[in-house]
């Protein structure tokens, strides 16, 4: 029989980040959101909880736990609020986990305590200008000139990318031609200030306003042969398992919104009076709760499972895309609904239902978007 009652270990870190968002993110994040404005404080206090470091080995400064308490925390976070949780995810999952997966022993020494720590963020540069969704489309490119990489060419919407405390990119690069003709692509890490790598300002974005996105152009970056992370030529096989982990931690992610939905209307459903009665003794709004937590029920089954394959080494590509799909419908539903709840005040910046609606497009954008994962889907049919 299946059970997905929760261990006491993933119980109490679930309680632990649950406490820390109520009482310490949700009473500021809003006017981070509204100033645009990274927070800092936040993201030390969580790397001194551990959380940037939960799937990592104590050995390289971590706290020694799975992939799946990573999610746990990432759908607490985003319960309350989405740019919180983005910085997180993106820092372990694209920041930690290349270097942790891919990595050599003096890369991860040099790298992974202090990611893990907060003390710097990591970030992965993947998407370019005219890419999108077709990352084998890479056009930045890698010449190996003596004992040196030689990058040039730009990368967009990189999140953790321009923070104070940004470590370093890893960028996904042409090196050459692969046997079969095609483009050889290896992944090469860029410390933060190597010369002629820029960080243009941070975009104006919809939503997630209070995490850091900017895009990234290289020209003549030069950074030793050493920095090639993994095997040369293996860059694309590289980031595609590193995307079918993160689709698992975007589904927390959409989970934990659709969730944070629910949680709000369920409280103004019964402190809202309209026509002599609270809103929530009016069916038409029963039901878009009750439709709204079915959404999410079935958004945390889905990363349940693609989670729990994963950590038994199974195959889980066709879960985690399942999941990441199904959060991401999730999300974008009951932040709609929710603001139909609200009603004039879903329309305000300063309620979470306002920041909900905001944040919750891009997750049917990032990591994959909603008509890539149908085609993941598809393959895995045989279609």
């Amino acid at each position: 029989m299946i059970d997905h009652r929760l261990g006491e270990d993933h119980e109490a870190l679930r309680e632990s980040v649950r406490t820390f968002a109520r009482k310490e993110v949700a009473p500021v994040i809003g006017d981070y959101y509204e100033r645009e404005a990274f927070p800092y404080p936040l993201v030390r206090t969580m790397g001194s909880m551990g959380l940037f470091g939960l799937p990592i080995e104590e050995e390289h400064g971590g706290m020694g736990g799975d992939y799946f308490t990573l999610c746990l925390a990432l759908e607490e976070l985003a319960r309350i609020d989405s740019s919180v949780a983005i910085t997180l995810e993106a820092g372990v999952s694209l920041g930690t986990m290349p270097i942790r997966r891919f990595g050599t022993a003096e890369q991860q020494r040099e790298w992974l305590p202090r990611l893990c720590g907060a003390e710097i963020l990591g970030a992965f540069g993947l998407t370019e200008p005219g890419g999108g969704s077709d990352a084998g489309a890479t056009r930045t490119t890698a010449v190996l000139d003596g004992d040196q990489w030689v990058i040039n060419g730009s990368k967009s919407f990189i999140t953790n990318s321009g923070t104070d405390i940004t470590g370093f990119v890893t960028v996904t690069a042409v090196t050459g031609t692969a046997p079969d003709g095609g483009k050889e692509i290896s992944t090469i890490i860029v410390p933060s200030g190597t010369p002629g790598f820029t960080v243009a300002p941070k975009y104006s974005k919809v939503g997630w306003n209070a995490s850091d996105t900017h895009e990234l152009s290289f020209d003549d970056c030069r950074v030793p042969a050493a920095n090639l992370l993994g095997e040369r030529g293996r860059g694309y096989a590289q980031f595609l398992s590193i995307l079918s982990e993160g689709r698992i931690a975007i589904a927390a992610l959409g989970t934990g919104l659709a969730q944070g939905c629910v949680d709000e209307c369920l409280r103004y459903a019964g402190e809202r009076e309209a026509f002599g009665h609270r809103i929530g003794e009016y069916q038409a709004i029963q039901f878009k709760i009750a439709d709204m937590e079915l959404r999410t029920y079935n958004a945390r089954l889905a990363y349940y499972d693609a989670a729990s394959r994963m950590l038994r080494g199974e195959p889980f590509r066709k879960q985690a895309a399942l999941a990441k799909l199904t959060s991401s419908n999730a999300a974008m539903d009951n932040a709609r609904d929710a603001t139909q709840i609200f009603g004039g005040y879903g329309f305000m910046n300063e309620t979470p239902v306002g920041r909900f609606y905001r944040d919750a497009k891009i997750l049917e954008i990032g990591e994959g978007t909603s008509e890539v994962q149908r085609m993941l889907i598809a393959r895995e049919l045989g279609l």
